[in-house]
């Protein structure tokens, strides 16, 4: 896609539609336990469309924008719910979109996202299930199993469903990128 200029205006106007549907998206998510994967890609594909202008600053205010919005609208009751979005999944867009932007070798940066996701999982584990899975039934032959090998399940997991994650990341946000492009200003 060629450079174009674009008004400030239409940055801020691009970025706060971007904000607003991440935060109805992680709300929906919260108020409905099922629908929190849900919520949390179709926030983040929300977080893509001012990256797809390469509007890196206004991408930026929209994930803190999100963040900040569904913590007061109501994701603060059940703040664990929030914290991977705002470790990793709300970021990864920009990083995707910055690494691509100067060119970082793309095995490195695999490298580094992949350590960056597994400890967001570790993170997660350690705040949701408060280091025990099973809880009353942690005792269970199958939590006892799960419990004792949990690192090698986040981190030899994590990274295994990393891989083709970030993969599907990056063809949503070309996905993203076409769309947005036929918006003309």
């Amino acid at each position: 896609m060629g450079k174009k200029k674009y008004s400030h205006s239409f940055e801020i106007a691009l970025s706060a539609i971007s904000c607003a549907v991440a935060v109805i998206c992680l709300l929906l998510g919260f108020w409905s336990d099922v629908l929190l994967a849900s919520g949390y890609l179709f926030g983040i594909i929300a977080l893509m469309v001012p990256l797809s202008k390469q509007f890196y600053w206004g991408g930026f205010l929209a994930y803190v924008g999100t963040v900040i919005l569904a913590i007061i609208m109501g994701a603060a009751v059940r703040f664990w719910d929030i914290v991977p979005f705002i470790m990793f999944f709300g970021l990864h867009p920009l990083i995707n979109a910055l690494q691509v932007r100067f060119k970082i070798n793309r095995w490195l940066a695999l490298a580094i996202k992949t350590v960056w996701f597994d400890f967001t999982l570790w993170v997660a584990y350690i705040l949701i299930f408060h280091g025990v899975l099973g809880g009353a039934d942690a005792e269970n032959a199958f939590y006892a199993f799960i419990n004792k090998y949990i690192y090698y399940f986040i981190f030899i997991g994590g990274t295994v469903i990393f891989f083709p994650y970030d993969f599907l990341i990056f063809k949503c946000q070309e996905a993203v990128n076409k769309l947005v492009y036929r918006i003309r200003k």
